[in-house]
C-alpha cells in the first residue's frame, strides 16, 4: 500500500495517506495531532483531508496488516 502513486483526485501520494492513517490509528491521535506531525515533516492538509482518510482508508489498512506474515 506504500508507493509514491497517487489515487484519481487525490493530492498527495498513497504514502503520505496511508502514513497518516496509521499515526491516527496506532497512537490514538486527534486528528489535530496528525496535522501538525505532518505540518512538521511539511505536509500541509487540513483535519477535514485526514478524516475523510480515515473514514476511506482506515479498512485497506487493518486488511494489509491481517494478510503479513507474522
Amino acid at each position: 500500500m506504500l508507493s509514491s502513486q497517487k489515487l484519481p483526485g487525490d493530492r498527495f501520494p498513497l504514502a503520505v495517506i496511508s502514513y497518516a492513517v496509521w499515526i491516527y490509528h496506532r497512537f490514538t491521535l486527534s486528528y489535530r495531532d496528525v496535522e501538525e506531525l505532518l505540518l512538521e515533516r511539511g505536509i500541509v492538509v487540513s483535519r477535514e483531508s485526514i478524516r475523510t482518510w480515515c473514514i476511506n482508508f482506515s479498512d485497506l489498512l487493518a486488511q494489509g496488516l491481517r494478510h503479513r506474515e507474522p
